[in-house]
């Protein structure tokens, strides 16, 4: 018994290695290379150590791999050299098998060889990767001295291993040392809508990182204010009506024309125009502005938020391929793109853009742009389209502009829209909703086909029943 059990014992040991041994080389495979970069930079020397085995990890992995295998090889004939034996006599004295003795140990060996691997896998790969997977420092820390010491036994045969393959990666046409690519745009989206499914990051911040991969791609366009929708004034502009647009809109730029919106002169600062009215002599409205700031539509908003900050600008006028003004542009919009809307206390409480009404009804604004619309209700908007708004979308469908108080309906994109609000030619609100799609029809031609197949039917159902009457 005292044989077996230090058989027993010897069989664990080698078990425990490869445990080690495979907990290790997930471990390191697993550290981040970008926290142990900033450990190693605030002076942790264990950091530093680790840093060099990931960055470099061909030495190691042939270590890990020898250990791995020596210990693996180790069990399982030591385990059927010790075991089989026990097993023999049970099977041939015990049990009193009739079968050859050497038919006997085949089937030992087999039994014996299934039980060892069983917990070779269990205990010694799948349990310690778990466990380095979840605590990498665990087995990393206490591995850089272990493979110290195998690096330095088994040197000649790790010179041989990579010999041996990178002669077999050359071959084959490879590259010996693999380039290591950087995290695209893709990986890096995939991996915060990972992690945000995982609830390592919250719905905000997740909603935040892939806005400002948005904001890359985006133009000054698809986040100006359009301009229909600006205020501005023309420079003879009495100083009354000013003061109520101030009022009412609670801006604190706007731009100035002399002939029309496309010939902007320069931009007001109400802070300036309220410190002129308490003026004994007030300045006329022309030394009041500030030279204007334009930029193309096409700018992509990273550049053009850079640029404002840069020339310390906060309204941007965006002008078209003609010259003409599309419409203006803040720092407030640029940040809204990625962090949402911004409100203070003295905002108006303005009415969402899409306000869900009912069981598959939603109220829509026109100026709400037409991706952000496309979604939220979950449909594919035409390639070839020409417009940015929902109202854009409407107009595409009507032979028309419509007029002030008019409600046209259309039909498009598999939602049916009845326009509510028209004001000076400009479609401010809709209700829309999901067209169920008409079951298919049969057809007529088919139809046709299988009345005079019923009439033969019934004709000869008609004729049995009357031969079984005759009978």
């Amino acid at each position: 018994m005292e044989n077996l059990a230090a058989q027993i014992l010897l069989q664990v040991v080698f078990i425990l290695l490869n445990a080690f041994f495979a907990g290790s080389e997930i471990a390191f495979l697993s550290l981040s290379q970008i926290k142990l970069s900033k450990q190693a930079e605030d002076g942790n020397k264990t950091a530093a150590a680790l840093l060099k085995v990931v960055e470099n990890p061909n030495t190691f992995l042939s270590g890990i791999q020898v250990a791995i295998t020596l210990s693996g090889f180790l069990s399982a004939a030591f385990g059927t050299e010790n075991f089989s034996g026990y097993l023999d006599s049970f099977l041939l004295d015990t049990l009193k098998l009739p079968l050859p003795p050497t038919v006997v140990g085949v089937i030992s060996t087999i039994v014996i060889t299934i039980i060892i691997s069983f917990f070779s896998i269990a205990f010694g790969e799948m349990v310690p990767k778990r466990i380095a997977m979840q605590k990498p420092m665990f087995f990393a820390v206490p591995a850089l001295r272990v493979l110290k010491v195998v690096s330095v036994i088994f040197a000649p045969m790790f010179v041989l291993l990579d010999l041996c393959t990178n002669g077999t990666l050359r071959l084959l046409g490879m590259k010996v040392e693999a380039e290591e690519d950087a995290a695209s745009e893709e990986d890096l989206r995939m991996m915060v809508e990972s992690s945000g499914e995982q609830g390592t990051i919250d719905q905000d911040e997740q909603e935040w990182i892939e806005n400002v991969f948005d904001f890359n791609d985006m133009t000054a366009s698809a986040a100006m204010t359009p301009e229909p929708e600006v205020t501005a004034f023309p420079l003879d502009e009495d100083s009354k009506t000013i003061m109520e647009t101030i009022r009412e809109t609670g801006l604190s730029r706007y731009p100035v024309y002399e002939e029309d919106i496309n010939d902007i002169c320069g931009i007001l600062n109400a802070r300036d125009f309220l410190l002129n009215l308490q003026d004994p002599n007030p300045r006329p409205l022309k030394e009041l502005l500030r030279p204007a700031y334009f930029v193309p539509e096409s700018v992509h908003a990273d550049q053009l938020f850079k640029d404002m900050q840069a020339q310390k600008q906060h309204l941007a006028i965006v002008v078209d391929e003609y010259g003409g003004t599309a419409g203006v542009i803040t720092i407030e919009d640029l940040l809204e793109e990625i962090v949402g809307d911004i409100f203070d206390e003295f905002d108006p409480a303005e009415p969402q853009d899409l306000t869900v009404m009912g069981d598959g009804v939603w109220r829509v604004a026109g100026s709400m742009r037409v991706e952000e619309f496309a979604e939220e209700l979950d449909f594919d908007l035409p390639e070839d389209r020409d417009y940015d708004t929902v109202a854009g979308l409407i107009l595409s469908c009507l032979p028309s502009i419509p007029e002030d108080g008019a409600t046209p309906s259309v039909e498009v994109c598999g939602l049916h829209f009845d326009v509510q609000t028209v004001e000076d030619r400009k479609i401010l609100w809709a209700m829309v909703r999901k067209v169920t799609p008409p079951k298919p029809e049969e057809d007529p031609e088919k139809k046709q086909e299988e009345k005079p197949r019923r009439r033969k039917s019934e004709e000869r159902h008609e004729g049995d029943e009357g031969k079984s009457a005759s009978l």
